[in-house]
Order: structure tokens, then C-alpha cells, then sequence
């Protein structure tokens, strides 16, 4: 048996999802909470979630909620039409759910997720602009950035922090650009800049399966080398460290 929140368990023995945990969260949170950010995108087929993630949640002001393990509470008012019913409980509708990605994040993760809910096309990219213009709570000018930022070409969280960060130095990166000799077609990259055949990609897990990935395909790497682009791999720890990305990528540039 495991506890999936509190005074709730499941003695099913299948493998304990983030959806899983917020389905629990609706039998133990009290009425009028609503599941909401990333938690309610996970819900909706867009996985920003992992399983031990907290499971995100607006309450009213005036709502008794104590701090518990697990949960990410925000206080702040939800209009009826900003949240439907689900399970045992509520969740956030799409373009609710989208402001509250954007709210009190850090603008390269706000970027990211955002990108991730317009490739899935949960909302629009126009309905996200006029909800960030109309409102006025508390950091809601960096979500009215994010929104700026925002690009649904984008194809990983990682990828989009990336340009995020290259758009913040100055930089105009182009997103999911494809490589091409005399041959035709070679590779297509996270991020380019043509004019300098200076292409940048997330070196991570999330391509694993996809066989034109350069830091999987060495003769293709080859190709784009021979080509006469130059290729910046981005790791994980150097995502951790943005100063080391942005000197590693004005170095290519600039070589």
C-alpha cells in the first residue's frame, strides 16, 4: 500500500503517476482548491511533471490549507470560469492553468513550459497575449514576456531555456533549423544561426530514439562539420551555469 496524499493510499500495484498523485489530491484537499500550472497540464496530456513533483494548487484566500507534504499552494482568487470540474475535485481550465505557469517563475522555465502548452496546442499563442494584457497580478510583467518570448517550435524545456538565455544576451537564434549540402537535407538542429553555420544543441536524455541527433549520429555530425557549421553541445550542468552557455556559444560565433 502507498500514500499518495493524506489519508489517502492505493494498494494498486501500478506505477504511481504525477496524474495519479493530483487525482488523490482531489479527495484530500477541501472544496474549492483547484489543481492548476503544471500539475493540470500533466493532467491534459502535457508532461511537465514527474512523478515526485509537488502537485500544484490555487486556493482562495480565505481557504484553511495547511502546509502539507507534496503540495505547492498559491493563494490568490480563481473565477468560476477558470476552473472545471475533475475527479473528486477541480482543475484548472487551459488558459488558467497557462497563467499560472507564467506567474512567480523564473522567465527561461515560464518560456519553456509556455512553448510546451502552445506545441500541444492547449491554448493559442493570441489568447495568452490578450490574457496577460488584461491582468494585473503580482509578476504579471514577466509573464507579459514570457508570452513575448514564447515559440511552439521549440521541441524540449531544455531547448527552450537555451534560447531563452541566447535572446536575453542579445542573440536571434532560429529554432528547429535544417542543415543542408549540395546533397539535400543533413540534420535538423535545436537551434542555428545561418548566417555564422553556428548550430547549438541540447546534449540529453530527451533524444534518446531519434536517430538524426547529432550527439547520437557521428557521420551525421560529420556531415554538418564538412558542411562548414561548427556545432555548441549544451549539457545539463552547463544549463545549470547560464554564463557558461552564453560564452560557449559568442566563442563559436565570434571564431
Amino acid at each position: 500500500m502507498s500514500r499518495l496524499a493524506r489519508d489517502v493510499y492505493t494498494v494498486n500495484p501500478r506505477r504511481v503517476t504525477h496524474e495519479l498523485r493530483c487525482l488523490a489530491m482531489t479527495l484530500a484537499l477541501p472544496a474549492g482548491a483547484v489543481i492548476t500550472g503544471r500539475s493540470a497540464a500533466t493532467v491534459r496530456g502535457v508532461r511537465l511533471c514527474w512523478p515526485e513533483d509537488p502537485v500544484n494548487v490555487v486556493a482562495p484566500l480565505e481557504m484553511r490549507l495547511g502546509r502539507r507534504h507534496g503540495l505547492d499552494v498559491r493563494r490568490t482568487t480563481i473565477a468560476p470560469e477558470e476552473w472545471e470540474p475533475w475527479e473528486y475535485g477541480r482543475i484548472a481550465t487551459p488558459l488558467r492553468l497557462t497563467l499560472d505557469l507564467l506567474l512567480a517563475r523564473p522567465l527561461p522555465d515560464a518560456v519553456a513550459d509556455l512553448d510546451a502548452v502552445l506545441r500541444a496546442r492547449l491554448v493559442t499563442r493570441a489568447a495568452v497575449a490578450r490574457m496577460v494584457r488584461a491582468r494585473s497580478d503580482n509578476g504579471i510583467v514577466v509573464a507579459r514576456r514570457a508570452a513575448e518570448l514564447a515559440d511552439p517550435r521549440a521541441e524540449s524545456l531544455p531547448e527552450s531555456k537555451v534560447r531563452v538565455l541566447l535572446v536575453l544576451d542579445g542573440l536571434d537564434p532560429v529554432p528547429q533549423y535544417w542543415i543542408e549540402d549540395r546533397t539535400g537535407r543533413i540534420a535538423r538542429v535545436d537551434l542555428a544561426f545561418p548566417r555564422h553555420k553556428v548550430a547549438v544543441e541540447y546534449d540529453g536524455d530527451w533524444r534518446d530514439g531519434e536517430t538524426w541527433a547529432l550527439n547520437r549520429d557521428r557521420d551525421r555530425l560529420n556531415r554538418v562539420q564538412a558542411a562548414g557549421w561548427r556545432v555548441v553541445f549544451v549539457t545539463a550542468p552547463m544549463l545549470r551555469d547560464p554564463g557558461k552557455v552564453r560564452r560557449a556559444i559568442r566563442e563559436a560565433l565570434y571564431a
